[in-house]
């Protein structure tokens, strides 16, 4: 006799009776249930970007470009959604956090090993982030993200399957260092530019994922003055002051240098 499953609900497929029941409040204050689901939010968000960037390393890899500048887009919407969040985080005055914070201990926004792992994805290599986490799964993650190739490698195999000349030192550099600016690369791009076709789409898309990760940047740190001012971050952290320092630090430099010369 075949057995037959029951039939499958909205609430059994979302498996909405685990995520609905993670919302576990340490106090009794009523703004600490915001301050957990928003965040539980992004790291959902995330997921879902880390899901779409490998898809997109995924595409550019084949030379696809319908596929590279759906999947850019997509992702670009989400970090768009992300950066929106803040504004209901914002709703949340200082006295309100403060009613809860200490309940917080050593957590903080700090520890997110998935948005560590997008700054990897997008070509950030920074080891000091290691000290937020000990040896284990979480560790592992960032770390392999940070020795493979990045989306901005995905992209220069990408142009050089375009026929575009990329620099040999580009296309074979080292993918555990950072990207660092080059001359000879930029001016491949100014050629792309020049020709004005699917690939120039695809830089715009790629500037415009980078420039919505500057305001999210921007957004968390002001969040972060108006919520607590220059006090130390929860868990310890730096706070505002550390996420001063991410400002205005592009992802993929070589992209925002070539606009002067164009």
């Amino acid at each position: 006799m075949t057995e037959h499953n029951a039939a499958l609900t909205y609430s059994s497929y979302l498996a909405l009776d685990e995520i609905l029941g993670a919302q576990k409040p340490r106090s009794d204050e009523h703004d600490e249930m915001l301050f957990i689901v928003i965040h539980q939010v992004y790291e959902l968000w995330f997921k879902q970007l880390l899901h779409e960037f490998g898809r997109a390393q995924q595409v550019l890899s084949n030379g696809e470009t319908a596929h590279a500048l759906h999947t850019l887009r997509r992702a670009l919407t989400i970090l768009k959604v992300v950066v929106a969040q803040i504004d209901v985080l914002e709703t949340m005055t200082p006295r309100q956090f403060t009613s809860f914070r200490e309940r917080l201990d050593a957590s903080s926004g700090f520890q997110s090993a998935q948005f560590r792992e997008v700054e990897a994805v997008l070509g950030r290599r920074d080891t000091r982030v290691f000290k937020h986490y000990p040896p284990g799964e979480q560790r592992d993650r960032i770390e392999a993200a940070m020795n493979r190739p990045s989306l901005f490698d995905s992209f220069l195999t990408y142009l050089s399957l375009h026929d575009y000349d990329v620099p040999s030192k580009c296309l074979h550099r080292d993918v555990s260092a950072p990207v660092e600016p080059s001359k000879d690369l930029q001016q491949v791009l100014l050629r792309v530019y020049q020709d004005d076709t699917g690939p120039a789409q695809v830089c715009e898309r790629l500037v415009d994922l980078d420039e919505g990760l500057q305001e999210w940047r921007y957004r968390h740190v002001k969040m972060v003055e108006r919520v607590i001012g220059h006090k130390v971050g929860t868990g310890g952290s730096a706070g505002a002051a550390y996420l001063k320092t991410t400002l205005f630090t592009p992802m993929f430099p070589d992209l925002w240098e070539v606009r002067s010369e164009l």
